[in-house]
């Protein structure tokens, strides 16, 4: 290439380029939308027989799904392979150029291979066919073309076929891969509804993100114990709960009576109120200064319920953590919260 073509082929200096027109960018994208979103709409009037029969494949398959394509229909399989994998169904991508060359092994009889390629005709899905049939796997294909050689070929199609793209040139892949993409979801999830799949399912999946750590997370894997925890007898002084208050760090010491059970909890905001009328901390008891019938909660509910518990009127940032006879196991500051990313 000539120095006077690279330099011919480069962007426009700023001044030069054409002005946006703002009516004209909000109708064409509108319309883009439109095309995209009726293209599902037709996609959902078309399902049949076909969708039952690729779902009854999938629930009866012995091993794993397997969900291959190339180009824009390869990141729209990533995705499906990624939704399936995390909603119950064990599945994984295969690059259908790697297949030929040693990622064939990684597919056995017992699974389901998933091909998308919106022509039906991708040269690097084609040349796999023929060794997954001999091997016993089956196929399941999502296509724009029920005539196309991959739908021919598979066990089951499915038709993703959209009206044209959308766009002014109509040739970049967008509206195919939004019906493939939906079709892909739907799929997924009618088989999670058909598993069984429940939130906790869907939770330990997705242990490091905050769906999983608000669903997984109990109170005793947060809670502070043993001598860590704040606590004096009902008949402490007012001057021994500050004491151990002050000692702890948790802003307030719980009150037990003599069998263990939480009687109250003293709080330094208890403290600051009863400065006023209390003149000799060591000849007060703390039970003439504590909050009786504090709010608690057990070890095995979720962290995120203690939320609730602390934005009702009035507000606390700290809870009891007790057992069925309210005998005291443990406490929870929000700050406990912050820390374990629960809120």
């Amino acid at each position: 290439m000539s120095i006077e073509t690279r330099v011919s082929a480069s962007p426009a200096p700023a001044a030069q380029r054409a002005a946006v027109e703002p009516a004209h960018v909000l109708s064409l994208a509108r319309d883009v939308l439109a095309t995209e979103a009726n293209a599902i709409v037709r996609l959902a009037a078309r399902l049949g027989a076909d969708f039952v029969a690729a779902v009854e494949l999938i629930l009866n398959c012995d091993g794993r799904v397997v969900v291959s394509g190339i180009g824009k229909s390869g990141h729209i399989a990533r995705k499906l392979a990624a939704t399936l994998a995390s909603t119950g169904t064990p599945a994984f991508f295969v690059h259908p150029a790697e297949a030929s060359h040693g990622d064939l092994g990684m597919i056995t009889a017992a699974d389901v291979v998933v091909m998308l390629s919106n022509s039906g005709e991708s040269d690097e899905l084609l040349l796999l066919t023929p060794h997954l049939k001999r091997q016993g796997a089956k196929i399941v294909a999502l296509t724009g073309n029920d005539q196309s050689s991959l739908a021919q070929a598979a066990d089951v199609h499915l038709d993703a076929a959209v009206d044209a793209e959308a766009g002014p040139l109509g040739l970049a892949p967008t509206a195919s891969t939004t019906a493939t993409l939906a079709l892909g979801d739907a799929l997924a999830l009618v088989l999670l509804d058909a598993r069984g799949f429940s939130v906790e399912d869907f939770a330990r999946s997705h242990p490091g993100g905050p769906i999983g750590r608000r669903l997984l997370t109990r109170v005793r894997d947060v809670m502070v114990s043993g001598s860590a925890l704040p606590i004096v007898a009902i008949d402490s002084t007012l001057a021994e709960a500050v004491v151990t208050m002050s000692g702890k760090g948790m802003g307030m010491t719980a009150v037990a009576d003599a069998d263990g059970r939480v009687a109250g909890i003293f709080t330094d905001g208890d403290l600051r109120r009863c400065l006023d009328r209390v003149r000799d901390l060591a000849n007060v008891g703390v039970r003439e200064v504590m909050t009786k019938n504090p709010r608690a909660i057990g070890p095995e509910r979720l962290a995120i319920d203690c939320v609730e518990l602390m934005e009702a009127v009035p507000k606390v940032t700290v809870l009891l953590v007790v057992d069925d006879d309210r005998r005291l196991v443990g406490a929870l500051h929000l700050h406990d919260l912050f820390r374990a990313r629960v809120v």
